[in-house]
């Protein structure tokens, strides 16, 4: 199962979606684009679970596709 996680940069200043936990594919400056971003990859690589965080990088919200 292939493993997204959502979560706000460093500074909080944009939104990252990152691949199993490796490098940020994109950055987004908000967290609905990043989030729908997310949702599109993991659609296409079925299946799959996203980890949406919050500020602190707890798990805010968990999907699977």
């Amino acid at each position: 199962m292939n493993e997204y996680t959502v979560a706000p940069n460093k500074d909080a200043t944009g939104w990252l979606v990152k691949v199993e936990d490796v490098a940020p594919t994109e950055h987004y400056i908000d967290r609905d684009s990043a989030v729908e971003k997310a949702e599109e990859i993991a659609k296409e690589h079925s299946p799959s679970k996203i980890y949406i965080l919050d500020k602190y990088h707890e798990v805010e919200e968990e999907r699977s596709f």
